[in-house]
């Protein structure tokens, strides 16, 4: 009976530990791990996993660098072309959540609901862009995940020279690696970290 017991712990512990997904980011410079935390934002990380599934972030690129805040990536492609996406989501920045060093949150325009396919990963502790009010203007900014391993990786990115770009070959932006720092394929883990 004892062993019964201690046996149907661990396996609800097991069950608990291996709740939240994985991915990882292989990167032009090297490979960034992440964990989502489908309780906390569960539509925004269905709506990862779904681009991660359809293969929609491989051969796209971190388009926006930005020392000592954020790099930001998951919409366009080598050549800067905004892919398709899906319908926006709803911005889920009130799920407790800071926008902590490490932290990936969903990337969106002034509008709140905007978010698509575009993330970024915050270089250090920005409490400037969490949740404070259901305003417009203090939505801030849903994060759905963590980097659990890679962030040499992340922060050897945020060393890259940058320089003014044309997104779709129009407005310029500055923040834009000279180089290309390309996702190369974007996988869900098993929790032993093997691609699924």
């Amino acid at each position: 009976m004892r062993l019964l017991i201690a046996l149907s712990a661990l396996l609800i512990s097991s069950l608990t530990w291996a709740a939240n997904p994985l991915v990882r980011l292989q990167t032009s410079m090297g490979n960034i791990t992440i964990e989502l935390f489908p309780e906390q934002a569960p539509e925004t990380v269905e709506n990862i996993l779904r681009y991660v599934d359809e293969g929609f972030y491989d051969g796209t690129v971190f388009h926006r660098v930005v020392p000592g805040f954020v790099i930001q990536g998951g919409g366009f492609d080598r050549d800067l072309q905004q892919k398709k996406t899906h319908a926006p989501i709803k911005n889920e920045a009130d799920n407790g959540l800071k926008n902590e060093r490490g932290t990936l949150s969903m990337a969106r325009t002034s509008n709140p609901d905007s978010g698509t396919s575009q993330f970024f990963v915050n270089l250090k502790d920005n409490a400037m862009l969490d949740h404070t009010a259901p305003t417009p203007r203090g939505w801030g900014y849903a994060v759905f995940g963590k980097v659990v391993d890679g962030m040499d990786t992340v922060d050897r990115i945020a060393k890259v020279r940058t320089g003014a770009g044309r997104l779709n070959g129009a407005h310029s932006v500055r923040d834009v690696p000279s180089t290309p720092v390309i996702i190369e394929r974007a996988v869900r883990l098993d929790q032993d970290g093997q691609a699924d």
